[in-house]
């Protein structure tokens, strides 16, 4: 396949789905899928068929719609343009929204009445101007809910493998290195490493062989912004991998999926089959002299190995630990080769870039901080999701107007940025922008991605127990810092919720944050502290309430109310 051949493609897919009156898109992502969406797609293809709908009316099998806690979501398009969105579908009302907008539209039958007069039906629409769409900027999940990820043709009509093709035909991979660079694009899965430096250095280093690597092992709990992108829209990280293994001379790439994302690991299998039997991806890519075949490789769930080390000894088959650096794996990766390992959300920025320009990317977000980022937004907030915003965003914007406010009429207390390597912020700094350095200053991160929202029904010293707790579970045991010291910690947490810690208890943890973010082996250990840290720093009277009062502002915590002399003597 060559150029011509992938506009041809793209133009026969787009007249194929323009023959279509009404196209029904029903989510097919995990949240969906949990809620019942498999349902909602089996009775609105039977309500086609019994209507005798084929040739006019299409259900299409898509990926995340965005406001996950109103699965399962469809969208209804007529004619190519978006006409309602639905939320909290059952299999009942996706046949009557076959009926509504397929089957009452149909030649020689009468016209009904709008949805509007339709109690059953309206509501169930969500409208498509509210915040939670108006405020979010789409670059990375601009296919996400649009296309079927199972159908290399639906990716191609909506412009794919187009930057690949003009990578390989009108730029080297020096140029490509440098489009990156001037993008301004940084590691989306915690660093925030310049992404083109990292490539350059890889094309630069010497190596017979030089290898691809996605990260999609993604941990942090309430996080699930890769597992979407790689259920919703895997030929856009694939395409993103093969213009990197151009760029810096791979021609090898993997994609590391956690084990607890079966979906998202089939869909890139199915994927990566597509695209070699189109000739976009293994030998000869779109007929030039590139080569570039890609392998999926799942994890054992451990978390520690969403760090770039680890990651690599666990597809080497040995077991996931980190190692000292240096030497980095762009000069020495697996099996001692470079190695380029990028998140997947990275990965799929990349495409865009190239098509768009890095003038276009990098006049969006801050002046540090360039482009979009996905989040994944949880917790005690009216509509939680995925959403894709511009950096620099406030954290105000997010909670308010994306996802709607705190339920209740209740406060806002916090939020936890960055999942257990993160830290939570105060309401105080609710307008705050959301970028790399902003977040930094107030001893948080931004992390993969994770967004966590809590109301004053929350405390402060549980959620840091909860965040340690993890860490302590996740620690690979490889160095005495993080093995020993989130134990100890955890221990320390658990007595002051539980009423039995002293003061001294309380400067105990804050050296053990110290001792261990200094001298763990990795980002593990080094960021474990962080939650406890921020959540002293900012919440400071909650914990000393819980020791000198044995009180739980928030009653989450249940403490023994003896005098603390009493109760270490009993």
């Amino acid at each position: 396949m060559n150029r011509s051949d992938l506009e041809a493609m793209a133009q026969r897919e787009l007249q194929r789905q323009q023959a279509f009156r009404c196209r029904i898109l029903c989510c097919a992502s995990t949240p969906c899928l949990s809620s019942g969406g498999s349902a909602v797609y089996d009775a609105i293809n039977e309500a086609i068929k019994e209507g005798s709908l084929d040739a006019e009316v299409q259900a299409v099998s898509t990926g995340c719609m965005g406001p996950c806690s109103r699965g399962p979501m469809i969208t209804v398009q007529v004619n190519g343009a978006e006409e309602v969105i639905y939320e909290h579908v059952t299999p009942e009302i996706g046949r009557q929204i076959v009926a509504q907008h397929a089957a009452a539209d149909a030649p020689n039958r009468e016209a009904t009445p709008e949805v509007e007069s339709a109690p059953s039906l309206s509501k169930h629409v969500l409208p498509g101007d509210i915040p939670f769409f108006v405020k979010q900027k789409k670059i990375v999940l601009a296919n996400s809910g649009l296309i079927d990820p199972e159908r290399l043709e639906d990716y191609v009509a909506h412009n794919g493998y187009k930057a690949l093709a003009y990578a390989l035909r009108e730029m080297t991979p020096e140029e490509v290195c440098r489009e990156i660079i001037n993008s301004g694009l940084r590691g989306r899965g915690g660093a925030g490493y310049p992404t083109g430096l990292k490539w350059d250095m890889v094309r630069k280093a010497r190596g017979d062989k030089k290898y691809v690597v996605a990260n999609g092992d993604e941990g942090d709990p309430g996080a699930y912004m890769d597992r979407t992108l790689m259920e919703s829209d895997p030929h856009r990280v694939l395409e993103g991998m093969a213009i990197a293994g151009y760029a810096v001379g791979a021609e090898q790439g993997f994609i590391y999926v956690r084990g607890e994302y079966p979906i998202a690991a089939k869909r890139l299998e199915r994927a990566i089959r597509s695209a070699e039997r189109r000739g976009l991806l293994g030998s000869r890519v779109l007929e030039s002299n590139f080569n570039f075949r890609i392998d999926v490789r799942i994890g054992a769930g451990a978390f520690v190995c969403g760090e770039e080390t680890a990651l690599m000894a666990s597809i080497m088959g040995m077991r996931g630990q980190p190692i000292p650096r240096p030497p980095y794996p762009a000069q020495s990766g697996l099996w001692g080769k470079p190695t380029l390992i990028n998140n997947v959300e990275t990965f799929g920025s990349i495409a865009p870039i190239i098509q768009n320009g890095a003038e276009w990317f990098a006049s969006i977000g801050t002046a540090k901080s360039k482009g979009t980022k996905i989040f994944a937004l949880a917790g005690k907030v009216d509509t939680t999701g995925l959403i894709e915003v511009p950096m620099g965003i406030t954290l105000r914007e997010i909670v308010y107007d994306i996802g709607g406010g705190i339920p209740d009429g209740l406060a806002f207390k916090a939020a936890q940025t960055g999942g257990p390597s993160g830290g939570c912020i105060p309401a105080a700094h609710l307008d705050t922008p959301v970028d790399y350095e902003s977040l930094r200053a107030l001893g948080s991160i931004m992390g993969s991605g994770g967004l966590i929202i809590m109301d004053e029904h929350s405390c402060m010293v549980d959620v840091a127990k909860f965040f340690m707790e993890f860490c302590m579970d996740e620690s690979c045991g490889k160095c005495v810092p993080c093995r020993v010291g989130t134990v100890q910690m955890h221990r320390l947490l658990e007595r002051i919720t539980d009423g039995s810690a002293t003061m001294q208890d309380l400067e105990t943890l804050k050296e053990l944050c110290v001792m261990v973010k200094e001298t763990s082996l990795c980002g593990l250990g080094q960021s474990a502290p962080n939650p406890v840290q921020s959540t002293i720093h900012y919440f400071l009277e909650e914990y000393e309430a819980h020791i000198r009062d044995h009180h739980c502002a928030a009653g989450v915590c249940t403490l023994d109310k003896r005098p603390v002399t009493e109760w270490v003597h009993a």
